[in-house]
């Protein structure tokens, strides 16, 4: 088994399991929610700062139709976003594969882009493109394509030789050799970059909410539920978001399972 198979395996095998697949991580996280809420109820932290999991669930409900409409904004801007990271991801990853001095000239560029921090650059992007949903989608792409890219790149250099010797043989073309061999080979590996860029677009969204100047997003409810010490609706938010991230992680696992079957585990 190829080493890139198996890093496959590992971003999707927990969301794989069906049925009793799923207990020891329903199990692990019942016993972390319960140590979580004897420490609040019997350790020395105030509640106020550390809200317990019951409070959480309190919150759930009773401020459900406040959480819900923000809820829907961040999801809003972070299925476009990604939509667009996996485009731009593919494209470039296609160009750089077909023209080994695009890659010599953009990769190091596309690698030092990533260490420009947020904090600077999400002023910046909503100074040049002002409050509404572009700069968000700009920042969603700019923290979730680079994963893609550089699996999806990795995925294409992975191609069997004897493939391509194949191809070579029966006289197919650069185009016909892509098409028909390399882009498939390479379809798992886009899938499991894309869960990984899936997680930063979360991150992303959040983060140009909450210091982006927004008027609604979970980023937002967040910015405004700390300072008035509402920390079990903060956690709630965040719990939605991290739920959206389980859910948009097990989507693309099973798209996997769908358009590229070869590459996802049993």
């Amino acid at each position: 088994m190829s080493s890139g198979s198996t890093a496959r395996r590992a971003y999707a095998g927990p969301l794989r399991g069906r049925g009793p697949g799923a207990l020891p991580a329903l199990v692990l996280a019942a016993l972390l929610l319960g140590a979580w809420e004897l420490y609040v109820r019997l350790g020395p932290i105030d509640p106020l700062i550390l809200p317990a999991p019951s409070a959480i669930a309190g919150s759930l409900v009773s401020d459900r139709s406040l959480l819900w409409s923000n809820f829907t904004v961040t999801a809003g801007e972070v299925l476009p976003g990604m939509a667009l990271a996996l485009i731009l991801a593919a494209a470039l990853a296609a160009a750089i594969h077909f023209c080994p001095l695009l890659r010599r000239a953009a990769y190091p560029l596309l690698v030092a882009s990533q260490a420009v921090p947020l904090v600077l650059l999400t002023p910046l992007l909503v100074a040049w493109l002002g409050f509404g949903l572009l700069p968000k989608l700009a920042i969603i792409v700019l923290v979730s394509f680079f994963p893609i890219l550089v699996a999806t790149l990795d995925g294409l250099a992975a191609v069997e030789p004897d493939l391509l010797k194949l191809m070579s043989t029966l006289g197919a073309s650069r185009w016909q050799t892509f098409v028909r061999v390399e882009a498939p080979s390479a379809l798992p590996a886009l899938f499991s970059g894309a869960r990984v860029g899936v997680v930063f677009s979360l991150i992303g969204a959040f983060f140009a909410e909450y210091a982006g100047g927004a008027s609604d997003g979970l980023g937002l409810l967040v910015e405004q539920a700390i300072p008035q010490l509402e920390t079990a609706r903060a956690a709630a938010a965040v719990t939605l978001l991290a739920a959206l991230a389980v859910a948009l992680f097990a989507a693309l696992t099973a798209a996997e399972r769908r358009l590229a079957p070869w590459g996802a585990g049993t």
